[in-house]
């Protein structure tokens, strides 16, 4: 295979302890106290695996065997499951840990450690995963989801999740990263699950407690860049990179270059071995317009693929972020897409906030927070299907009428953009009660795939800041570069606001960002809330369906909508009414959608003003000759039988019933 083949070469077409292996590279644990490694370093003519002293014995060097296309591997003897090793690189004195190491118990500059995957008991046997049709999605920080910030904490609070309604945890990255926090997209060591959370076994634990409690798991995995400090990979090649492509956030990954061949081995690799390692149902791919190949098939279809085959018939779900929302992310490879099932749907967010917050700068520019908005969101996806973007200078998007509704992920909140608020405040304390509410219905009853940030679900207090924990140097180039990301906002470019941000490696700004647990009890309306919405969204057939071409709107006033959800069967429709500004009295109602399914009138279901979420109530909407729809609140009616006639009613039985 040349260096710029894609072809993955099987590890069965490696000859005696490496026909055996899981991964292409790194060191991995065969029976008797023996491991093969294996290591792609082009760069050397020689490489040593240099294994630490056991605490009764000592430390010893032993050189691997050349292979074709700058591999290099050897199996080794006397290396027990928890060995600490590095390798040597043409008979220098400077050790480098494993690019492909499973653990870096001291972080990412010290050893590596050897892992057995084999050793964990799972108790999944019988967990078929999930699709991504009827899912909802809980993004997560382990780091900050629970005050210890550890794999054993975020157990603890896995049952109340799965009460809430939650179906998908979507973990923050994990691979290990310097520093003692950080967001985690920095990491450098992507097989190794970070030590600031635990060891590998303790996620292993967090992946089986969620499967029995019913909740899948994915990851967001980062291919688009790695960390600069604890990046060791041009010391053992040169072609992990291109500087053929502009990338935000350093070098671009050299995926269709000269020498990408086992570039693009390790990340299909990578992806594969969250599935398989770590029983993971599948992956969040970020910030995928940074992924750059001008190969075919894309590395975007070939990680697809090997997500779905190292399942082995589980259901497994992919998300991806882009930025430009293009649709071809989620088609099918055989109508020339990648194959995703899902991509995040920031033109839904940023509608949201701007009709939240009144706010419309930056990025969130080109959106007014419109009903007509939200009804074409609901209806079709994405706002942006190839029309110009002033923001930008450019088109944004493409068509994407006919993807199945599930493929969008709906959201109000995210880890950016609760950061990128400037003071780290949640959508719940940058508007008022009711709308926040009022749009958290829509989100949760709408037809995508809607995801919540860890505490949304009970408006924790808790803000969420940008944070990062560097070296001196590093941190200081952090904190320029973050505060120039936010003067895009001319609110956040002003003195006053640049002296209010958080410096991000400052260890308080990542500890003011942990949850307290306790406030589903203080915040139990709220919690209510969601908890309730979601049964509703999972019990109700017709919320639940999904279906393209499911519903339709309107728009009745300035602030005001109705969504129509269609029901498999004539007269089982649902109106979710969403009114965002003062309360509206209707005494023309020319809106087909208004009207109730034949020989029924519309019933309440719902309202945001329940006392139970702390409303103050719900007068009736369809009074019959009048429609009252209440200010800062959402409304779902129902059919129901019809009401009493008035006596002196114009209609006679004849002309209602024909």
């Amino acid at each position: 295979m040349s260096p710029d083949s894609h072809a993955l070469a099987s590890p069965l077409s490696l000859s005696g302890p490496a026909a055996s292996r899981r991964q292409p590279m790194g060191v991995e644990v065969l029976p008797g106290d023996r491991v093969h490694a294996r290591v792609w370093a082009p760069k050397c003519r020689r490489v040593a695996m240099v294994i630490e002293p056991a605490q009764d014995g000592e430390g010893r060097s032993v050189e691997l065997k050349a292979e074709s296309d700058g591999y290099f591997s050897a199996m080794v003897e006397g290396v027990p499951v928890g060995s600490l090793y590095n390798f040597r690189l043409d008979g220098g004195e400077k050790l480098y840990p494993d690019p492909a190491s499973r653990f870096q118990p001291d972080g990412p500059h010290g050893p590596s450690q050897v892992v057995d995957p084999g050793r964990f008991a799972w108790t999944d046997g019988d967990w078929k995963g999930r699709p991504i049709k009827g899912q909802v999605v809980y993004e997560m920080h382990i780091g900050t989801f629970t005050p210890e910030g550890t794999w054993e904490a975020a157990v603890r609070e896995l049952p109340h999740l799965a009460d809430l309604g939650v179906t998908v945890l979507e973990l923050m990255p994990v691979a290990e990263f310097a520093g003692r926090f950080g967001w985690g997209y920095d990491g450098v060591d992507l097989f190794a699950p970070t030590r600031l959370y635990g060891d590998p076994d303790g996620m292993r634990r967090f992946v089986d407690r969620a499967h029995a409690l019913g909740l899948a798991v994915i990851l967001d995995v980062v291919y688009n860049h790695l960390g600069p400090s604890g990046n060791y990979l041009t010391c053992f090649s040169d072609s992990w990179f291109t500087d053929k492509y502009d990338n935000e956030w350093g070098d671009a990954i050299n995926f269709d270059g000269p020498g990408s061949g086992p570039v693009r081995e390790f990340f299909r690799g990578n992806a594969a071995f969250w599935v398989d390692e770590y029983h993971l149902d599948g992956l969040r791919l970020d910030a995928t317009q940074q992924i750059f190949d001008g190969s075919s098939p894309h590395i975007l279809q070939e990680i697809s693929q090997a997500v779905r085959d190292a399942a082995g018939g589980r259901d497994t779900i992919l998300i991806g972020e882009n930025e430009p929302q293009h649709a071809t992310m989620v088609r099918p490879v055989t109508e020339g897409g990648f194959g995703l099932d899902a991509i995040w749907n920031d033109d839904f967010h940023h509608s949201a906030m701007v009709a939240l917050t009144g706010r419309n700068e930056a990025y969130y520019t080109d959106y007014k927070g419109t009903p007509q908005e939200f009804v074409s969101a609901m209806k079709h996806g994405f706002l942006y299907q190839g029309q110009w973007y002033r923001w930008q200078g450019k088109r944004r998007g493409m068509p994407a009428f006919g993807l199945a509704r599930p493929a969008f992920v709906t959201f109000i909140q995210n880890h950016d953009q609760i950061a990128n608020s400037g003071k780290g405040l949640r959508a719940h304390a940058l508007t008022s009660p009711g709308r926040y509410k009022a749009m958290t219905a829509l989100m949760l009853l709408g037809p995508g795939t809607p995801m919540l940030f860890q505490g949304q679900e009970f408006a924790a207090s808790a803000p969420f800041y940008y944070f990062a924990d560097h070296e001196p140097w590093l941190a200081e180039k952090v904190e320029e570069g973050r505060a120039e990301f936010l003067s895009q906002f001319p609110s956040l470019a002003t003195p006053e606001m640049r002296g209010c941000l958080k410096k991000p490696h400052d260890e308080a700004t990542f500890h003011r960002s942990k949850l307290d647990h306790g406030e589903r009890e203080t915040h139990a309306e709220t919690w209510n809330l969601h908890r309730d919405l979601l049964r509703l969204r999972r019990e109700d057939p017709v919320f639940a369906a999904q279906r393209v071409g499911g519903l339709d709107g309107a728009v009745l006033a300035e602030e005001a909508f109705v969504l129509r959800f269609f029901g498999e069967e004539d007269g089982d429709d649902r109106l979710l009414l969403v009114n965002l500004g003062r309360d509206l009295t209707l005494r023309v109602v020319p809106e087909p959608l208004l009207a109730p399914p034949l020989g029924k009138d519309w019933a309440p279901l719902w309202s945001s003003e329940a006392t139970r979420y702390g409303g103050c109530g719900t007068a009736p909407v369809d009074a019959g000759e009048e429609w009252h729809i209440p200010g800062h609140a959402a409304v779902v009616l129902v059919p129901g039988d019809p009401k009493p006639k008035n006596p002196d009613t114009r209609e006679t039985e004849q002309e209602t019933h024909g």
